[in-house]
């Protein structure tokens, strides 16, 4: 029997997340994940009147795949990949690992070509479709996330299918607030921050692009950084695991960079000339997610947090800075990490993780 859980999630995708029509086309990636999950996207998709097309990728193929990086093959994948995403009005990728780790191995030079060619796919996805990404719960990420595997399934299924749109009015407002400030100013142990996101938009992320969700994002301006910043969630970025990552910043760029493999951060921030400016900023608020389990996707929400992000920035929310790169590393404030503030003009809107300000506290 099919979990409700289930269909209950497939339809909240269909529904809210991309919002098919009828006449509509949906490219859904599975990756690694039960047949249940696709099958249940297929009849949402179609008793909206929606045409669902499916590809499903195995980690271990896409693993042997990735090992080599034949420029001819890539440039192929590339090709047809664009081609199949200019067909399509909405894109859902569920993504499931037996090992996150799978391509850990493969060379840092082959993983740069991959991602450098995938990028204009990419793009165009991001910019041009209505998209949602979700992770697929496993006994991997429940190991992660140090819980039993039935308990991670409960937990993952609680913060999927909260509900965003009760929580709509207090995000306007944070969007209303980051629009019309100017200098940002960001306090913690090992950060004193402070750059502009004066005259950049600010996006509402209420379910529609990622599940789990409960984000509001926006774009520093490029060359206004100046400061330190240090991570405290442990991130997992191309395969490898990464701690303690700290940034120095000198007129927006990173010069200064350490953490427990310094030498591979590096690599990745030498990917291009837009990997070592930030792309994004972006305040999460998900009351269900307390803790981090090395997975962007829920670590970047996690009440009380925020994240700022290496590489390529949105064009809803754009400050001009292109890469290969978008790494949403996370720092957490609450007072069980460290605690620190955030202050737009001098006014402090969160402390230690909870918002002041009564039209924000609905969020906390």
């Amino acid at each position: 029997m099919t979990d409700p859980r289930i269909q209950k999630l497939a339809k909240q995708l269909v529904t809210h997340s991309t919002s098919l029509k009828k006449g509509e086309h949906v490219l859904i990636d599975a990756f690694d994940v039960p047949s249940e999950m696709p099958v249940a996207l297929i009849r949402a998709a179609r008793e909206v009147g929606a045409f669902p097309h499916v590809q499903l990728h195995d980690s271990l193929v896409t693993r042997e795949l990735g090992v080599a990086a034949e420029d001819a093959r890539l440039d192929v994948l590339s090709k047809n990949a664009l081609q199949q995403m200019k067909s399509m009005d909405a894109y859902i990728a569920i993504r499931g690992s037996h090992n996150i780790n799978e391509m850990s191995d493969v060379e840092p030079d082959v993983m740069k070509a991959i991602m450098k060619k995938a990028r204009r796919v990419l793009n165009y996805r991001v910019n041009e479709t209505r998209w949602c990404v979700l992770r697929w719960p496993t006994p991997s990420m429940a190991q992660q996330a140090g819980m039993s595997t039935a308990a991670f399934e409960d937990f993952y299924f609680k913060v999927c299918l909260l509900d965003y749109k009760k929580l709509l009015p207090a995000m306007n407002a944070l969007k209303k607030r980051m629009e019309v400030a100017d200098e940002v100013h960001i306090t913690g142990s090992g950060t004193d921050l402070k750059f502009s996101i004066k005259n950049i938009p600010a996006v509402v992320c209420g379910g529609e692009y990622n599940i789990p969700d409960g984000e509001v994002f926006t774009a520093p301006i490029k060359n206004s950084i100046n400061g330190t910043l240090s991570y405290n969630a442990p991130s997992i970025y191309q395969g490898t695991s990464f701690d303690k990552v700290k940034f120095r910043f000198e007129k927006g760029k990173i010069v200064e960079a350490t953490a427990n493999n310094t030498e591979k951060l590096n690599e990745i921030l030498d990917s291009d000339a837009g990997a070592r400016f930030i792309g994004e900023f972006a305040i999460g608020f998900n009351r269900e997610i307390k803790h981090p389990m090395r997975d962007i996707l829920f670590d970047e929400k996690i009440g009380g947090s925020f994240h700022f992000t290496p590489g390529q920035c949105y064009d809803q929310a754009s400050n001009g800075n292109k890469s290969q790169i978008h790494w949403d590393l996370v720092c957490i404030q609450r007072s069980d990490y460290g605690g620190g503030e955030i202050a737009f003009d001098g006014e402090v809107i969160r402390r230690n993780g909870k918002f002041l300000t009564k039209d924000l506290k609905p969020l906390n």
